[in-house]
């Protein structure tokens, strides 16, 4: 997996880990999308520095990627920051991520769900094993949700 685009939204963490980054509605209005880049396609960064000397930088086409949808989550009004997945965070962090509350995040540490290690007296997990548990919990609540929806179904037709 390697670098993940976090996308803000409810996601509140501290700082100093990360910077979310947006465009004015003006920088929106002049930029424009990156075209699909198909196989053999490159995707090149010029820079022109203030005093006019200007630099071309090769972006590997595994990065071209992660550049296209970071542009395109951008461009949409979005706030996005870039995380690596093994960045380490606190239960609040991480609580923030899994939209619950940073009680069950111990409690899911402490049942080994979310593996953590300790730095002092502080718990920490990366970003990945988060991730890794939200998307459990994300399948499970779309199963949760199917069965509510299948109970509604069968009360409205039979009557039960």
């Amino acid at each position: 997996m390697g670098t993940i685009l976090a996308i803000s939204g409810d996601i509140a963490m501290a700082s100093q880990i990360v910077h979310f980054a947006g465009l004015s509605d003006r920088d929106r209005k002049a930029a424009s999308p990156l075209p699909k880049l198909g196989a053999g396609d490159r995707l090149e960064l010029h820079v022109r520095h203030e005093g006019g000397k200007e630099q071309t930088l090769s972006i590997p086409p595994s990065a071209a990627a992660a550049v296209e949808a970071l542009l395109a989550h951008m461009l949409r009004g979005e706030r996005v920051a870039v995380l690596a997945e093994d960045q380490e965070l606190s239960p609040t962090e991480a609580a923030a991520i899994l939209g619950i509350s940073r009680p069950l995040v111990v409690l899911r540490m402490d049942r080994g769900d979310l593996p953590f290690r300790y730095v002092g007296k502080h718990r920490r997990a990366l970003l990945k094993d988060v991730l890794g548990l939200k998307s459990r919990l994300d399948v499970r609540q779309a199963a949760v949700d199917a069965l509510a929806e299948d109970t509604e179904d069968l009360i409205q037709t039979h009557g039960l």
